[in-house]
């Protein structure tokens, strides 16, 4: 599904991503874990096309096509989902209102139609019951006075919404208590937990890994991946630490 090769990308001119390799079949989560500046969050902005998060070399392969050539909504709209470690306030704009948009401009990208009103609020309100969200939440302007427990439900209530083929995550259980976190992990299994789809976990810690078991674990150290394994490299890296694994 995703194959990632010699990634390069720089950042106010300094290299962060050094030639990083990476590939991901339908079916799999993998966790990408590293120490603070290791380019985590830069690999998932590089492949979401974030604005001034740019690839200098290397390609980069989605189903087939080349990703780093696609704009951002044409990226979204072959199946990827970006989920932001700080989730962003939209004010004056409601979630059903946000997320009905996002939706049907992807259904119509595909040559799909998009979904009538009523359509859309049933499948919305199943989504936000499911993530134990108040439907009367989604009424209100894009994460406006959410906690962060909120923000992140709200971006699982979107990713079921839109239902990507692959979802990149970026430190989701940040900021998260005991039971926002099984929640959030819960909402990823039932959402992405498919022959279909895959999923790419950006985290620090092995908590989010207790609710959400990867398939494989791999330590990004210095722009590139250093080490892989499965799920006991996660466990190993909480005894040890970055240092004593990644050297």
């Amino acid at each position: 599904m995703l194959k990632i090769t010699d990634l390069r990308a720089e950042i106010d001119g300094k290299e962060i991503l050094k030639g990083l390799n990476l590939e991901v079949n339908a079916g799999e989560v993998h966790a990408i874990m590293g120490p603070n500046g290791a380019g985590k969050s830069t690999l998932g902005y590089v492949l979401g096309g974030r604005p001034g998060y740019d690839a200098t070399g290397g390609s980069v392969r989605f189903d087939g096509q080349d990703l780093l050539e696609l704009e951002p909504h044409e990226r979204a709209a072959a199946g990827l989902f970006l989920g932001f470690q700080y989730p962003v306030e939209i004010p004056g704009i409601s979630n059903l209102q946000f997320v009905r948009e996002a939706l049907n401009s992807q259904r119509r990208a595909r040559g799909e139609a998009p979904l009538s009103g009523g359509e859309f609020l049933k499948l919305a309100r199943a989504q936000a019951e499911a993530l134990g969200m108040d439907v009367e939440m989604l009424k209100r302007p894009v994460n406006v006075g959410f906690s962060g427990g909120e923000k992140k439900r709200n971006e699982m209530v979107q990713m079921g919404i839109i239902g990507p083929r692959l979802a990149i995550l970026d430190e989701t259980d940040s900021g998260l208590d005991i039971d926002a976190l099984k929640a959030v992990g819960e909402g990823i299994n039932r959402i992405m937990r498919a022959p279909d789809k895959a999923v790419l976990l950006i985290t620090h810690y092995q908590r989010l890994l207790d609710y959400v078991q990867p398939d494989f674990v791999h330590v990004l150290a210095d722009g590139r991946i250093v080490r892989s394994g499965g799920p006991e490299l996660a466990l190993e890296l909480e005894r040890e630490g970055y240092g004593a694994v990644a050297a």
